[in-house]
């Protein structure tokens, strides 16, 4: 399995079909990188979740990926690579967080984390009652058939007209 404490020189992780507990995965090197870059605002990238819940939802995390881990055949572990374990980490990490937080925007910047916020300063560029600065004002998801949409309402700073548009969901 691809859970390595100190792998520091190495580029393939030492594999093993131990389940590890939940403490070695919660201080193992790809939990704690996990953690550190998903709860920090990297410059254009923000952390989409909120400090109020982070520390449950590590825990969370952590002992999700552990009972995964636990439903795995020890051959099914031992085939894992980090990339298996941080896509099914990342998962479980926000799933944790989808059932913490019960605040409509925070469920819709964990879903969709890299596009804008409510209070985000977004250009208007040249369209009529939007040209200039504009700023996010509310977010809502909004369903036609099978289609699903962000539904965003901005505030134009020099007119301080509002005006609607939507995203298309995948």
């Amino acid at each position: 399995m691809a859970i390595v404490m100190d792998r520091k020189d190495t580029k393939e992780p030492e594999v093993t079909a131990e389940l590890p507990t939940k403490e070695q995965l919660k201080d193992s090197e790809l939990v704690v990188q996990a953690v550190a870059y998903w709860f920090a605002d990297h410059g254009h990238v923000r952390s989409p979740f909120p400090t109020t819940v982070q520390e449950k939802v590590a825990k969370g995390a952590v002992e999700g990926l552990h009972a995964w881990l636990a439903g795995l055949k020890p051959d099914e572990r031992a085939k894992l690579r980090d990339e298996d374990l941080l896509e099914k980490f990342e998962s479980v990490l926000f799933d944790t967080a989808m059932g913490l937080v019960t605040d409509t925007d925070q469920l819709i910047t964990l879903r969709f984390p890299f596009l804008p916020r409510c209070g985000d300063r977004i250009d208007g560029g040249a369209i009529a009652g939007r040209e200039g600065e504009n700023i996010v004002r509310t977010r809502r998801l909004a369903h036609e058939d099978k289609d699903e949409f962000l539904v965003v309402e901005a505030e134009c700073v020099s007119t301080g007209e509002r005006w609607e548009t939507r995203f298309e969901l995948p």
